[in-house]
């Protein structure tokens, strides 16, 4: 036996399968045609999954950090490929039925991704999103591959100002409400709109984008700190070239995101999104990356974990402050390393750079600056339990979920205002017909019944906007934006299209929404609910060609996700 062969052997590189051997002369010749030499077929090929789009200002800045992450790969000693995804603006098409793809493009950014790295066999990839589904998309895609990957976060937009007043995304949705409530003028709306997004980046406060951000650091995908910096800053560059040459090494480490993902981590994850007040549609998302990644992750974890996790962090949209803010604050490592000290969080689960949770924390401070209000004492904490509560019955058997931050009383009994698509909705809302003390069902909007499971953020902001936030419930097999508060109960299941309990739900029934209960009930006996199942019929499709008719045949429930990959059986 040779002296050397009881020493460990190279790890082959998936690579080699297009790049090695004789046979891959005309493979070598195409990469030839982009600059390649002798000596880059022996180095890593990292693919750059880039979100780039002028279609939202959350990817607007995107294309400028894909640069510097090629830069940083190349001369790191491996060979960049850079491809782009699809990209929607939740914002701009909200309340129109250009959302229904929104939820969408999460499965054609994740099948996009799959594809382009697998059909190249590369050998890592970085994936750059700055907006809601483009992330969770990506996340999916590499949960799914297991490939050495790294997320880099496109970045939060700075806020907007006017007269004193901070306004981000959310405040022009609202003001629409308080026009139409006679409480602003039309001016007052014009300068809303024109202040309330000043540049580059994923809307402000903790909604969607920045929840997930958020938990991706949580689950060691991403690096410490890079979850909150502005789209704008020069840091938020350097992490992206920073995070280049972590993915080199952790290639080199052979760490995969499934060493990452592990059921400890997206408990992890789940606990940080209670502290911070993070998005109805983390849950979801969430779900639906343990769903590709194989980790058994369901709505009963969110609950358990919320019961003994605190609201500490001041943060909009039921809070003051916005991520910016959160940053400067000690960002996403400071709230860690206060759950860490609680015992609320797994310190040895392991970090893309090769460190456990517990050893990035090490150095971070065990309180944060006592100037700062973002981020309060655990002790003083806004919510002695977390704000994204499950609530179970007749309406929803499967589950559904409540946000209840900044609430008085999380719970309400009322009579149904029943719709069967948003616009019914909010034309109701604005010409007054909904009064306080209202149930209003949103219903037909789910995954399969949208389709797409559009956000209702246009019905609840008009609702906060008239000065209803509190006074009227509002139910939906729909979802709802990060931006979304007030006494809201989204991704209600079985939806209303395969004939789940909201489908059956009429005109003035009573409904009763308790999220202490952990309630959702419709006020009818049985024998009549009976009934009316018998007598419920599915309605056409709304669509029968196209993604979306693709999206429909294939989406599951959104108490699992809403995903299209879901496993054969046998």
């Amino acid at each position: 036996m040779a002296a050397d062969d009881n020493q460990p052997q190279p790890r082959r590189r998936r690579s080699e399968v297009i790049t090695q051997g004789t046979s891959r002369a005309p493979n070598r010749a195409m990469l030839r045609a982009m600059g390649y030499t002798d000596e880059d077929f022996n180095k890593p090929i990292v693919g750059i999954a880039n979100g780039y789009s002028t279609i939202t200002p959350c990817n607007m800045g995107l294309n400028a950090l894909a640069g510097r992450a090629e830069e940083a790969l190349e001369t790191g000693g491996a060979k960049s490929q850079m491809f782009g995804t699809v990209t929607v603006s939740d914002g701009i098409s909200m309340g129109t039925p250009g959302m229904k793809y929104s939820l969408v493009s999460r499965e054609v950014i994740a099948d996009a991704v799959e594809t382009a790295v697998q059909a190249e066999a590369m050998d890592g990839v970085m994936a750059i999103g700055g907006c809601d589904k483009n992330m969770p998309g990506a996340m999916i895609a590499i949960a799914r591959m297991n490939v050495p990957a790294i997320f880099v976060y496109g970045g939060t937009i700075k806020p907007g100002h006017l007269d004193g007043e901070d306004l981000n995304l959310v405040s022009a949705f609202e003001a629409v409400g308080q026009y139409a409530a006679g409480q602003i003028d039309e001016q007052r709306l014009h300068q809303v709109e024109c202040n309330a997004c000043p540049g580059a980046g994923s809307c402000g406060g903790m909604y969607t984008a920045n929840s997930m951000s958020s938990a991706f650091e949580a689950m060691g995908m991403s690096l410490p700190y890079s979850s909150t910096m502005a789209a704008e800053d020069a840091e938020k560059a350097d992490s992206a070239a920073e995070s280049a040459r972590v993915l080199i090494q952790a290639i080199e480490k052979d760490i995969k995101p499934r060493d990452l993902l592990t059921k400890k981590a997206f408990e992890n994850a789940i606990t940080l999104m209670m502290a911070v007040g993070g998005s109805t549609n983390a849950v979801l998302h969430l779900l639906a990356i343990a769903q590709a990644a194989e980790v058994d992750l369901s709505l009963d974890d969110f609950e358990r974990i919320r019961a003994k996790v605190p609201v500490f962090c001041d943060l909009k949209p039921s809070g003051r402050f916005v991520v910016t803010q959160l940053h400067g604050a000690g960002g996403i490592p400071q709230v860690m390393k206060m759950l860490l000290n609680a015992g609320l969080l797994h310190g040895d689960t392991l970090t893309i750079t090769g460190a456990t949770l517990a050893e990035t924390l090490v150095d971070v401070p065990d309180e944060p600056p006592t100037y700062q209000k973002v981020i309060l004492p655990m002790e003083q904490a806004l919510y002695k339990s977390g704000h994204l509560a499950i609530l179970r019955g007749n309406l929803a058997e499967e589950g559904a979920v409540a946000k209840i931050t900044g609430l008085k009383k999380p719970a309400i009994t009322g009579p149904a205002r029943v719709f069967d698509s948003e616009e019914e909705a909010m034309a109701a809302i604005l010409d007054e017909s909904i009064v306080a003390g209202d149930v209003v069902v949103i219903r037909y909007e789910g995954p399969k019944g949208g389709p797409g499971m559009r956000e209702m953020l246009s019905p609840t902001s008009a609702l906060i906007g008239r000065g209803l936030g509190e006074k009227v419930g509002l139910i939906t097999d729909g979802r709802f934006s990060g931006g979304t508060y007030g006494m809201v109960v989204g991704h209600v299941a079985p939806e209303a299209a395969v004939g789940g309990g909201i489908a059956l739900v009429e005109e003035g029934d009573t409904i009763i929404i308790d999220a202490n209960e952990r309630k959702l009930h419709l006020d009818v006996d049985d024998d009549e609910l009976q009934r009316r199942r018998a007598a419920w019929a599915p309605r056409p499709p709304n669509a029968t060609r196209g993604v979306l008719a693709k999206y429909m045949r294939l989406v599951g429930s959104a108490a699992k996700g809403a995903v299209t990959d879901q496993p054969f059986e046998d």
